[in-house]
Formats: structure tokens, sequence, C-alpha cells
């Protein structure tokens, strides 16, 4: 199947009632992943615009889609926090190594703390469905199987789907179709092959 055919699959599957009821394979949380050539980014980005201003919070749909750029909310929780400016100064002084490494802590991603998954916790509407982008532009700050993990322990109220640039087997995670991460296990395809 083409990139656009399988673009086209994404308003029917969000719009079956099993999708929306949350279930996924044999009745667990529904975590999706929507996996593409990262070639095709724009593309992607240009659909899950679309729908989202589609399902805004004020049309007349019986759901909300809510979309969370994580790189977006990388920047937001740095700037609220007063933290942007530094990183920059910070980066220039010891490498791009030390301070992903410092925003990793700062961000408290390999804590139950984390302050991303707080951040969508905190901002997500009953009748909805997620929306996860801005999984390669977060990279090598965040990793996609981290937000995963740590997020499905803590909502499972509504479907979430993440639009993933690079492979996803079922099983593990490949971002931009050469970068191995750890395995996850609970997502679906979102649009089966």
């Amino acid at each position: 199947m083409n990139i656009d055919e399988k673009i086209g699959k994404i308003e029917p599957k969000i719009k079956e009632p099993s999708f929306l009821e949350n279930k996924g394979l044999s009745n667990e949380v529904g975590y999706y992943i929507f996996d593409y050539d990262p070639k095709y980014e724009l593309k992607v980005r240009e659909e899950v615009s679309r729908l989202t201003n589609k399902y805004s919070s004020n049309s007349s749909y019986p759901f909300s889609i809510v979309e969370f750029d994580l790189y977006e909310i990388i920047i937001d929780i740095l700037n609220q926090k007063g933290y942007l400016e530094k990183v920059f100064k910070f980066e220039e002084k010891k490498g791009i190594k030390f301070t992903t490494k410092a925003i990793i802590n700062l961000l408290k991603l390999n804590s139950d703390k984390n302050l991303i998954v707080n951040y969508i916790l905190e901002r997500t509407p009953n009748n909805c469905v997620v929306f996860l982008t801005g999984v390669g532009k977060a990279y090598p700050i965040l990793r996609s199987h981290n937000v995963l993990n740590n997020l499905h322990q803590k909502l499972d109220e509504v479907p979430v789907v993440m639009f993933f640039p690079g492979k996803y087997s079922g099983r593990d995670l490949i971002l931009f179709n050469t970068i191995e991460g750890s395995n996850y296990y609970r997502a679906f395809p979102l649009i089966h092959r």
C-alpha cells in the first residue's frame, strides 16, 4: 500500500466504535502506532493537522482529537522552568551528549514523575483521541518507547496514536528506519499492511 492509501485509512479507523471504545486486540488498552517512511513526514503532518482541525473540541463530532507534539512539549517545559536559554549555553560549553543527559534528568524521563507524561495527562480531555507527534524532532532527548511505556501505565481512558517516522514491526520500533529502539509490545499498528 502506498503512503496516500495508508494515510487515507486513518480517519475511517479512528471513527470505528471499537477504536473509540479504546479497545485494542484482546480488549487491551488502545495504543496504536502509525509508522511511515520518514520521507513522508510533511504529508503525515498535513493529515494530522487536517484531522485535528476537523475534530476539534468545538465540533459536532462525538470525540475530539488532541495533538501533542513531543518536541514542542520539551521546549514548553524548558521554557516554563526558565531553562531554555540555559540549555543553549550549556550545550555550547558541554556538548550535545552531556546536554541531552541533563535534559533527560530535568524532565525526569526515567521516573514515575515524567514531566512529559504529566503534561499530556493534565491536558487530555474525556472523549478524545490523542495524537502523539514530533517523535523524530525530539530524538535523541526523548525515545518513543519511553513515552509509550510511561504513558501506558497512566492513561487508559482514551485511544492514543503515535505517529512514528520509521518502522514498527508490532514489536520493535526503528526510528528513521535505522535507529533500533527498545521493544514495545503493547501498541498495535493503526493500519495493517
